[in-house]
């Protein structure tokens, strides 16, 4: 196949740009990129694409309807599906919705060489051999992207642990003055009571905090999916709600410093609060926390009455030494 039609269809142009570095200039390809699904579909409808990689996570309309659309309308074009969601789940469903193939985030060139050998797109060029040029992205996307891997990594671990499938949002990253923080936090909480853990981190120029908001309606689904027999009181939640933070804070952090290539040091849980006033959570560290790099990710279950929601507060101080490590890393 020689001049074959390729679409890149992912939120982050940071994911869009790493994938189309990896296809070197001599493998006579036409590059369309598309910044979510529905543009994504619009392109596939309007033309002949050969091969579209695809993002699941994404506004507007995800990859699942992406591929369905596809699936049901019958378009022409092959689908790899490239994505930082992990879970067992996850691949299974993008190959009944009719994908081709599944790679894992950051995109591995070889194993994107070896679908377009497949699909007949020759490259004289090899990863290894190839000259791969710098890329240049904007730190808020970078880091967006770097949040939804280390998400999708979590997730995993959930998913393998509990036998669910974990729904995945788009990861939300922004500075917030200290009363948007108090909003997002009322945003999260919704009209329910609400616990919180806390951890510390520290390590590389990066240093902040964790905190792992949970529903009080969660308590009853996690206790069966974590087989947490004995009777639901105080003490039993509590466990619960720790047993949860640190599964998601540890499985989220270690995906974000492996990335960023530093060592966190985690500091124990420490319980905020129950049935929690949202806004006394910010209280303690009003003055640490008038100006903050804020990523804030939601948990959910399939089928199952469980939310968490995830929020990394970094300190202002740390965003140099983050963007400088982002930039290493591509």
């Amino acid at each position: 196949m020689s001049h074959a039609k390729i679409l890149i269809c992912d939120d982050s142009s940071l994911a869009r740009k790493q994938i189309a570095r990896a296809i070197p200039a001599d493998c006579g390809v036409d590059i369309t990129f598309a910044a979510d699904g529905e543009e994504g579909l619009a392109v596939m409808r309007g033309g002949q694409i050969d091969l579209l990689f695809l993002d699941l996570n994404m506004p507007n309309l995800d990859g699942y309807g992406v591929l369905q659309a596809a699936q049901k309308e019958a378009l022409q074009g092959h689908i790899v599906v490239v994505s930082g969601d992990i879970q067992p789940e996850a691949n299974e469903r993008v190959m009944r919705f009719g994908a081709l193939d599944f790679i894992k985030k950051p995109v591995d060139a070889d194993r994107l060489h070896a679908i377009l050998d497949q699909l007949g797109i020759t490259c004289a060029q090899r990863p290894e051999t190839a000259t791969l040029p710098p890329i240049e992205v904007a730190p808020m996307d970078g880091l967006r992207e770097v949040s939804n891997i280390a998400m999708g990594r979590a997730a995993d671990l959930l998913a393998r642990l509990l036998g669910v499938f974990v729904e995945l949002p788009v990861p939300k990253v922004d500075y917030l003055e200290s009363g948007e923080l108090q909003m997002a936090l009322l945003d999260v909480a919704g009209n329910e009571d609400v616990a919180a853990v806390c951890q510390g981190f520290i390590g590389g120029g990066v240093s902040g905090e964790a905190l792992l908001i949970l529903h009080e309606s969660s308590y009853s689904d996690l206790a069966a999916l974590l087989r947490h027999d004995e009777e639901l009181n105080d003490s039993s939640k509590v466990e619960l709600l720790m047993d949860t933070a640190g599964l998601l804070i540890g499985a989220f952090m270690n995906g974000f410093s492996d990335q960023l290539d530093v060592g966190f040091s985690i500091s124990h849980p420490k319980l905020l609060g129950r049935h929690a006033d949202i806004a006394a959570l910010i209280g303690r560290n009003a003055e640490t926390w008038k100006k903050v790099l804020a990523i804030e990710v939601s948990f959910g279950i399939e089928n199952y009455n469980t939310s968490a929601h995830l929020l990394l507060l970094f300190t202002e101080e740390s965003m140099s030494s983050i963007i400088s490590r982002i930039a290493y890393r591509i």
